[in-house]
């Protein structure tokens, strides 16, 4: 008796003993159905699709589609389901149309009211509902089944009339079933593994609890897609991860609010005003990608409830532990941006943009691990030595983004990457830096890999492809530090030397370093000026601070969807973009952060007029300067110069694609951001694109009467 009952609990938990790195076993062992079964019930309904399709009337096909979990091709080892949809040419009597099925389909049973096709290979067992449809809306591509490439694709006007069907009855959601199929189809097999690996989950929840349902089976595919384009989009992932992702998604099911853009979107008003309206209801909101009017999650939150109790109790196993940490979720938030109103933007930066105290402690801790490395070991037994080394990036400046995780996940969180500029006095100009910091990387990377053996951590190095590298990137792994941190390591010359706070730096200094940028790409050495890019935001009001934090996540929304399209502008464009909409339309500690957000957005949208600079650390005094900014400004729109470093126009011009970036911005001018409590819109602040003549954020330069074309 006690072996059969340990028998039958060990049945159910099994998943649970799986470590990490065998899962994608596991996957293929005990969930992944084989492929010859597979394709054995493929031939069955292709057989059945041509018996269909050559029926007289009164049940005349126009075309069939396949759907369900075998529709999706995400079906499990077996028993499984699926769906097939018969589209009619004319509207039938339901009565006729069930006893003529019946009568033609010597396979198809009714179950409680239902036809029901089963058909089964070996271990492999699929149930279809049989449902025959009549549709004014939908045309089918013919005979669509799981590995084929569907053909539809609605336009607005279909979408407008489901919405709003007028005096007729709106069609069954099953018309839709093509476009479900589709949806999944063009995916990489890891992913539908992936899918697998949750729904064998979910099923073995469901049978503890003693329910032989699976209601929301769609909604957690649907939510895997979602983490896995969110965290990864990669073929190739670690399933670990994935899953660990998943089950942080379900944990925080009363904040999901998730969409997808692919067959309806928000261009045409009537369908953006309808997904507003859905958008705007409780969470969790999952909208199916073919349906907006169907929100898979369901309005019981019982079955989240119990699903989100059993997904803490996994993700908190030792089966995702490491020798020095443990595997990491993604980087993905439950709720989207876009469909936050603008009065609750401040309470999405601080629930899912603002680090907690704990992690930027962690940071520093880390940092200090690196600091003391290359201070006191690195190059202890060689002439060269550190002159100082400085934290730079968003950790140095205040504006770090929250890894999604750090809040309230057990297992080791990712931090934000850290930015460590090391000056070395084996570079004394800007020719020693290009000249020699391959080979001083090298070294670092040596004397680094020799120091982790003998400290309680563990070091991965990032693979460059470049010959002659500027940076190296690393993750340190820690037990101690509970946490993973990414470093970017850069050795620069110091060209500032000894600093007084606050002082503006020496004009020769910036003409050594115009001298020196003749024969190389403006920018190059931006580094050795991190301490001014450092200081230029460090100080700012923390609610500017959190405006950029806001445009950095908006930036890598676009970023994630536009990769394939173009190369975008530099994120740090983007900060100093938000800079100056601040100090041009508010320079106020406390300001409307949608107003904020509007303003950034609409100059974006006007980024061949953007034409802005600083005064801060260079000025128009020096004759050779002046003439350079001078040529600077002049050059094709977008400008936009780095007030720590005049050579590094991170505008660009036409170098990047602004005009990807400004369609987005467009679009999202249109959001849900955007709109008060009461559905008012906000106004932008008046910030010109192109800064008057003379001025400088919020300083003037009282020489210069500014004379240069505005292409």
């Amino acid at each position: 008796m006690l072996k059969s009952l340990w028998s039958w609990w060990y049945h159910q938990q099994v998943l649970y003993f799986v470590p990490a790195e065998n899962l994608d076993q596991f996957i293929q062992n005990e969930l992944q159905p084989q492929e010859k079964h597979l394709l054995q019930i493929d031939k069955s309904i292709d057989n059945i699709c041509e018996s269909l399709e050559k029926q007289a009337p009164p049940i005349q096909v126009k075309g069939i589609v396949v759907g369900g979990s075998y529709g999706r091709d995400t079906v499990l080892k077996g028993h499984s389901d699926g769906t097939f949809v018969i589209f009619l040419k004319e509207q039938i009597e339901v009565k006729l149309i069930k006893l003529k099925l019946l009568a033609i389909m010597d396979k198809v049973k009714m179950v409680e009211d239902k036809h029901q096709l089963v058909l089964t290979e070996s271990d492999l067992c699929i149930t279809f509902d049989v449902l025959p449809v009549f549709s004014a809306l939908v045309e089918p591509s013919g005979c669509h089944t799981r590995t084929s490439a569907s053909k539809y694709k609605p336009g607005p006007e279909t979408y407008r009339r489901w919405i709003h069907p007028g005096k007729s009855d709106r069609e069954s959601s099953v018309c839709f079933t093509e476009l479900q199929g589709s949806f999944f189809n063009n995916r990489p097999q890891k992913l539908k593994n992936l899918i697998l690996l949750v729904k064998h989950w979910y099923q073995q929840c469901q049978k503890r609890l003693k329910k032989y349902s699976f209601p929301l089976q769609y909604a957690l595919e649907l939510l895997t897609v979602y983490a896995w384009e969110q965290g990864s989009e990669a073929d190739d992932f670690n399933t670990a991860e994935g899953i660990l992702t998943v089950l942080e998604l379900i944990m925080k099911y009363n904040k999901l609010c998730i969409y997808w853009t692919v067959n309806y979107n928000f261009e045409d008003e009537t369908i953006r005003n309808y997904l507003q309206s859905q958008l705007r209801k409780d969470r969790p909101i999952i909208l199916d990608p073919a349906d907006p009017t169907s929100n898979v999650s369901g309005t019981d939150l019982e079955p989240w409830e119990q699903l989100a109790e059993e997904a803490k109790i996994w993700s908190s196993s030792n089966c995702f532990m490491k020798n020095t940490s443990s595997w990491m979720p993604w980087d993905v938030l439950p709720a989207s941006l876009y469909v936050t109103r603008g009065h609750k933007l401040d309470k999405f930066i601080n629930d899912f943009l603002q680090p907690t105290q704990k992690s930027l402690d962690q940071i520093g801790e880390a940092v200090d691990i690196i600091f003391k490395f290359l201070t006191e070991k690195c190059f202890k037994n060689s002439t060269t030595n550190v002159g100082k080394a400085v934290k730079g990036g968003s950790t140095a400046k205040g504006t770090t983004l929250r890894s999604t995780s750090e809040a309230d996940w057990r297992l080791c969180p990712r931090g934000s990457d850290a930015d460590l500029v090391v000056f070395l006095n084996c570079f004394t100009n800007y020719s020693d830096q290009i000249a020699n910091r391959s080979a001083i990387i090298k070294e670092i990377q040596k004397q680094l890999e020799e120091y982790q053996l003998k400290e309680q951590f563990e070091i991965e190095f990032k693979v460059t492809k470049w010959k002659n590298p500027r940076v190296l990137s690393f993750t340190l792994k820690s037990k101690l530090l509970n946490r993973c941190q990414e470093f970017d390591l850069l050795p620069a010359f110091d060209a500032l030397g000894p600093r007084v706070s606050k002082s503006k730096p020496d004009p020769t200094i910036y003409i050594n370093l115009i001298k020196s940028s003749e024969s190389n790409n403006g920018g190059e050495f931006s580094t050795c000026f991190t301490e001014l890019q450092r200081d230029f935001i460090r100080p700012r009001p923390t609610k500017l601070k959190n405006l950029i934090r806001l445009m950095k996540h908006w930036y890598k929304q676009c970023q994630r969807k536009l990769k394939k399209k173009g190369s975008l502008p530099p994120k740090y464009a983007i900060e100093l973009l938000t800079v100056y909409a601040w100090e041009q339309g508010s320079g106020m500690t406390d300001f409307d952060t949608a107003e904020g957000f509007l303003t950034v957005l609409k100059l974006i949208m006007q980024y061949q007029k953007l034409c802005v600079y600083w005064i801060v650390n260079y000025d128009f005094q020096n004759e050779i300067i002046r003439n350079f900014l001078l040529k600077q400004l002049k050059k094709p729109r977008p400008v936009i110069l780095d007030p720590a470093d005049p050579t590094a126009d991170v505008g660009g011009g036409n170098h990047w694609c602004w005009h990807l970036l400004a369609h987005e911005a467009e679009i999202w001018s249109s959001s849900l951001c955007f709109k008060t409590g009461i559905y008012d819109a906000i106004e932008p602040w008046p910030v010109l694109a192109v800064q008057t003549p003379g001025s400088s954020g919020l300083g003037f330069s009282p020489i210069v009467n500014l004379t240069f074309s505005s292409y």
